[in-house]
């Protein structure tokens, strides 16, 4: 199981970005958050067309899948979801890793055993 922004594991930090322009404000070679929206879609094909790692936060099924076919690195997305999503990702073979939004360390067992890819932690996102 992947643990982003956990206190004692190191880790990728992932920067929140809403806008191309953002992404200059960026580390080199960030890994980039963007929340799944059709108005997100120009700034997806930017990432993908200059071959920039993203993920992309989900609030559906549907939108899980179109966050693997647009080549998301990640597909970020709440603990109601996580477990329809992780069982359509196993099935479908997704290259994307499946992390959760979590609080608290109580939440990495149940999701473990859920067979969820990883978790993310608020500490682990930087708004740009």
């Amino acid at each position: 199981m992947l643990l982003f922004g956990h206190q004692y594991i190191p880790s990728e930090r992932l920067f929140h970005v809403d806008e191309i322009e953002k992404i200059a404000h960026t580390p080199p070679n960030s890994l980039l958050l963007v929340t799944f929206a059709p108005n997100a879609l120009e700034l997806i094909t930017h990432m993908r067309a200059h071959t920039l790692s993203f993920a992309l936060e989900v609030a559906s099924l549907k939108e899980a899948i179109f966050a693997h076919n647009l080549g998301s690195a990640y597909i970020v997305t709440s603990s109601t979801l996580a477990k329809t999503i992780q069982k359509c990702a196993e099935h479908y073979l997704f290259d994307a890793k499946i992390l959760c939004r979590i609080e608290r360390d109580e939440e990495i067992e149940a999701l473990a055993l859920e067979g969820i890819d990883g978790v993310l932690y608020p500490q682990a996102v930087i708004r740009v």
